[in-house]
């Protein structure tokens, strides 16, 4: 179900946070970008790691990223002159490279640099308002970096909501806490409209009571925080980056992309919730 069809076109934006490396921030960032892409709605993936895997994982080569979310950051381009089609309809990215490594220095004492990507989503949205609904974006998707430096501070600084993907191993727990003081923090400072969409296990193995107690810890700390949907540990899952492709393209069938559709749809319903309430 579209954001049109739910009675509004207001562009809403999601940070998938961790500051824990591994934990399929960028695996959730693509293959819930292509879902939700699937399903009707139009994304726009915001790569924000200076690895760029979002962007290699959804087809686009280095030598293809002259204009990156750097360059939205530091003021040179726009989002509308970054963001490019990926093999899937009505998903689009703004990639990154390696420029990104640099953007403390780059941004230096900029007293505005925590706003650089809120106030270049704001130009981003006054500019949909004025597209046909059928071509206003619905969802942009922050994929940031695995820590709590400046460019995860600018994606919740500028987004509506986190998503915090947690994997289910045994250190799962561990920066938890940190990341939602973190959040809390954003929120008294400089966002006061943030607040966690939702925690979705990934990497889950059914076989093993060691997933099934960090889950059932992941569900105490945040209740019903937690998404329904768990993300199965799946080979097909982890082999289709490599491929440059989400797994709804790579292997329409296989356990992940199925889990991801339904995530989707988890997403949806929540969405419909916050604007009722």
């Amino acid at each position: 179900m579209t954001s049109a069809i739910m009675g509004t076109t207001v562009l809403r934006t999601l940070a998938i946070a961790n500051q824990k490396g591994g934990v399929g921030k960028t695996t959730t960032t693509i293959n819930l970008g292509t879902a939700l892409a699937s399903i009707g709605e139009r994304v726009l993936v915001l790569d924000l790691d200076p690895q760029g895997n979002a962007s290699t994982g959804l087809g686009i080569d280095t030598d293809a990223r002259s204009k990156t979310s750097f360059d939205v950051l530091t003021g040179t381009a726009t989002l509308m002159e970054t963001h490019q089609p990926t093999a899937v309809p009505r998903l689009y990215v703004v990639p990154a490279n390696t420029d990104l490594v640099g953007i403390d220095t780059t941004l230096g004492p900029d007293q505005n640099r925590a706003f650089r990507l809120r106030d270049a989503l704001s130009e981003f949205k006054a500019q949909q308002r004025t597209v046909p609904p059928g071509e206003a974006f619905n969802y942009v998707l922050i994929d940031c970096p695995p820590s709590l430096n400046l460019l995860t501070l600018n994606a919740m600084t500028a987004a509506n909501a986190v998503l915090v993907p947690v994997q289910c191993e045994f250190f799962a727990l561990e920066g938890i806490s940190q990341l939602k003081d973190t959040i809390d923090q954003i929120r008294a400072t400089l966002n006061p409209s943030l607040e966690i969409q939702g925690v979705v296990l990934t990497m889950h193995d059914a076989r093993t009571s060691l997933s099934r107690e960090v889950a059932e810890n992941v569900r105490a700390f945040f209740g019903p925080k937690v998404y329904e949907t768990i993300i199965p540990r799946n080979t097909r899952v982890a082999e289709a980056p490599s491929h440059g492709k989400p797994i709804l393209l790579y292997d329409y069938d296989c356990a992940g992309s199925q889990a991801y559709i339904r995530l989707a749809s988890e997403i949806i319903e929540r969405e419909r919730q916050h604007k009722a309430a």
